[in-house]
């Protein structure tokens, strides 16, 4: 698979596209606001993440964009993406943040999900991290290494795809399984020799080694999205909710375009990161509230892989697009539509 980011002048023309569209329609808006306001707040749940992949999440709540559209928003914090959504599947959120690794396989398992927006993307988040004093100086010195992963994650892919990239296959390392919150102490304890992780860790763990530390990232062999996921239930009996989140979102997007440093500020408020590090990682990201192909190109690649591994029993491809609504987003803001039915 290869898979660019988003050139640059590309990603300004939406988000313009976008801001005029929504100014355009300001007043409309705006007393459709107050009607949405004017009777008590719906109360949902959103289960969440303090990765920088949520932060429309995070500015939607700090500059009361959900309570403008009406909604109550209940927080449940997360470490990553993959609890978040397991949060959504036992019924204790109504939408979470996630990566589509974690989407991947719980379609493959069978769960009734729908992704309802992609919130992030980036092809420059994951990295493996890894320590020079054990002889790793590029990928090919990864063979016969311990090497720290998160399975069912972004992590978990990304190292096969880079491994692939340089001709090795996971049998030639040494895979750690580990929860992300373990891997800094685990690389900095020697338990492993490397990490393949996402940011904030894999900024944090750098900054650690220092120059007895490398990073091998490889923009062309994947591009990670973030997407807000719920149960299709939810999504199905709850439309007007669904739209009303996503134009608090669609909101928070036109903030961070127009205010990156006060949006920086409300991230490290909110996460208890420190804003230099958020600033550090910061154009790593592409907050835009879209559906696009990449999405349905990766959770496709991602099946062929996990089949190809057996990481599933499924001996079959999805038919993802059943998984993926349009509707509440296309209802909203049409232009962020760009996926091929």
């Amino acid at each position: 698979m290869i898979l660019f980011a988003w050139e640059r002048h590309t990603l300004q023309a939406i988000t313009f596209m976008l801001i005029a569209a929504l100014m355009g329609c300001q007043k409309s808006s705006s007393d459709n606001a107050e009607q949405r306001v004017a009777g008590p707040l719906q109360k949902i749940t959103a289960a969440y993440t303090n990765q920088p992949q949520s932060t429309l999440v995070h500015v939607a709540t700090a500059k009361g964009y959900f309570v403008e559209e009406g909604l109550d928003v209940q927080a449940l914090m997360h470490t990553y993406g993959k609890a978040a959504l397991q949060s959504v599947i036992d019924n204790k959120a109504d939408f979470a943040t996630v990566a589509e690794t974690p989407v991947m396989f719980n379609v493959l398992k069978g769960e009734k999900i729908f992704v309802i927006a992609n919130i992030e993307a980036s092809s420059m988040n994951n990295a493996i991290v890894a320590r020079k004093d054990v002889g790793i100086a590029s990928p090919g010195d990864l063979k016969g290494k311990r090497i720290g992963y998160t399975p069912g994650t972004t992590s978990d892919f990304f190292l096969d795809s880079l491994l692939t990239a340089n001709g090795l296959t996971r049998k030639e390392i040494q895979p750690v399984a580990l929860k992300p919150e373990e891997l800094q102490d685990a690389i900095m304890a020697k338990q492993v020799d490397a990490v393949s992780t996402w940011n904030y860790p894999l900024t944090q763990i750098s900054r650690l080694l220092g120059a007895d530390g490398t990073i091998f990232y490889d923009r062309e062999i994947y591009t990670e999205t973030f997407n807000i996921a719920a149960r299709q239930d939810f999504v199905l009996k709850n439309p007007e909710t669904v739209k009303r989140f996503l134009r608090a979102l669609i909101k928070a997007e036109v903030f961070v375009a127009h205010n990156p440093d006060e949006a920086q500020t409300i991230m490290s408020a909110a996460t208890k990161i420190d804003k230099d590090l958020i600033h550090e990682v910061w154009d790593v990201f592409n907050y835009h509230v879209v559906l696009d192909q990449i999405l349905l190109i990766t959770l496709e690649d991602e099946t062929r892989w996990a089949i190809q591994n057996k990481l599933t029993d499924r001996t079959d491809m999805p038919d993802y697009l059943s998984f993926i609504h349009l509707d509440s987003l296309k209802a909203i803001a049409p232009e962020a539509i760009r996926m091929n039915r």
